[in-house]
């Protein structure tokens, strides 16, 4: 046999013997020194003039083979083990998380923070007047609501600005005038009014009127707040407190003024010599407003008045105070007002919006204007010709914000409709055109 070949056998020799070897033999220390002993009588048996440096190669091979399998082994086991224990803290942050969203849902009982708060009868001015720097929960509005809130105003759009003056005066300005109150009425719902007929000083008046019932000493605003809606007048946060997901930023007293209006005793002392004068000038324009309608709709100018569109009438006195979070509530959620008509006095701090084409508008405040928008019962009796389109009003940080909603009503009750129905018989007609244009 060749040099070569005694070489290759005795190689070979050496593979089979690592081959056969138990793992464990490999790893324990106790084996080694016979591990040595056999390789080397395996040489021996097969000569070679090469032992030592064979036995060089050997020694290095081993070392690298023991080293590769401590290391694997150990590899295997810190991975096992650091998945174990990162499924355990994955775990823990579960049952964490889950223990402090509990906790919190525990802590957070809306409905009786919502009775508490109502109880109080001081409303959104009794949080601020107490001095607290955060919007409480109760307030909060959805995640997407508040986002809502954000989207910039488009500028390239406007709400209409009409100017009535000489609308009764020049038979040319009285047509173009209808022509601009059907275009506004269709397109958007809403438009600004001047020279509408209301002296400045009486709006004025009345925003200082609903600012100084505001500042009344508790004790006497509690007085009328309550959530009996049948009552003349009713002051309170948000009509819907208890079943709206979340309050709006906002405290309201109203008072239902016609035609039956209450007796001077029943309302609050700083609108009892102001709110005669006041309904009186706003059921004058309201006939206006209702006249330009009718003809814009190419009836006679007396048509809604004659149905009572004009009949019944409710002030909505609005306070917005301050709000330190202005980002995470609303003053107004978007809505549309279930009147007729609706006519608006607002001050000069804004926040009023109005959807037009996706976007939120800007209604900015126009000196001694008034706003005015279409209701959804003029909307349904028009055959939604005319159209009633959502609005909001923002939470802002800087106020308080006041504003006078004057709505045009009627009610139709059952007994109407079903008297209408049995006088006009099984003629084969709905008995609901009677209630429409």
């Amino acid at each position: 046999m060749s040099r070569y070949g005694k070489h290759n056998t005795a190689l070979q020799t050496i593979g089979m013997s690592f081959y056969n070897m138990p793992y464990e033999s490999l790893l324990v220390s106790k084996k080694q020194d016979s591990i040595f002993v056999d390789i080397f009588l395996s040489i021996c048996t097969h000569g070679s003039s090469s032992l030592f440096l064979l036995l060089s190669l050997f020694s290095s091979l081993y070392l690298v083979l023991i080293l590769y399998l401590t290391f694997t082994k150990s590899f295997f086991f810190f991975s096992l083990q650091r998945g174990y224990l990162q499924k355990q803290k994955t775990k823990m942050v579960a049952v964490d998380a889950g223990e402090v969203q509990t906790q919190f849902e525990l802590k957070y009982d809306r409905a009786s923070e919502i009775k508490a708060f109502d109880e109080m009868k001081t409303g959104v001015k009794g949080l601020v007047d107490s001095g607290i720097s955060e919007v409480p929960r109760i307030f909060h509005q959805p995640p997407d609501i508040v986002g809502e809130s954000y989207v910039p105003s488009a500028t390239q759009f406007s709400i209409p600005v009409i100017d009535l003056q000489g609308v009764k005066e020049d038979p040319s300005t009285h047509t173009e005038i209808v022509k601009q109150v059907l275009n506004a009425s269709q397109e958007w719902g809403f438009f600004q009014i001047i020279n509408h007929g209301i002296p400045l000083s009486v709006l004025e008046e009345m925003k200082v009127r609903v600012r100084r019932f505001y500042e009344l000493d508790n004790e006497l605003k509690k007085q009328f707040y309550t959530r009996d809606t049948s009552k003349k007048v009713v002051y309170n946060c948000n009509f819907d407190l208890h079943t709206a997901p979340a309050a709006n930023w906002r405290d309201t007293v109203y008072f239902d003024i016609a035609p039956d209006p209450p007796k001077p005793e029943e309302l609050p002392e700083p609108f009892r010599d102001m709110m005669v004068e006041y309904t009186d000038r706003m059921m004058n324009l309201g006939r206006l407003l209702f006249e330009l309608i009718s003809e814009a709709l190419g009836l006679n100018p007396d048509h809604l008045v004659k149905i009572d569109c004009a009949k019944g009438l409710g002030h909505l006195c609005h306070y917005y105070p301050a709000c330190p979070q202005p980002e995470l509530t609303i003053g107004t959620s978007k809505h549309t007002d279930s009147c007729f008509l609706t006519v608006l006095l607002q001050d000069h701090i804004g926040g009023l919006q109005v959807l037009y084409e996706n976007q939120w508008i800007d209604v900015p405040p126009v000196p001694e204007a008034l706003v005015v928008n279409i209701g959804d019962l003029l909307q349904l009796i028009s055959n939604d010709r005319l159209v009633s389109v959502e609005h909001r009003v923002l939470a802002n940080s800087i106020g308080p914000r006041v504003s006078v909603a004057s709505f045009f009503i009627r009610e139709t009750t059952v007994v109407e409709y079903m008297s209408h129905f049995q006088q006009k018989g099984l003629d084969g007609k709905s008995a609901l055109l009677h209630f429409k244009i």
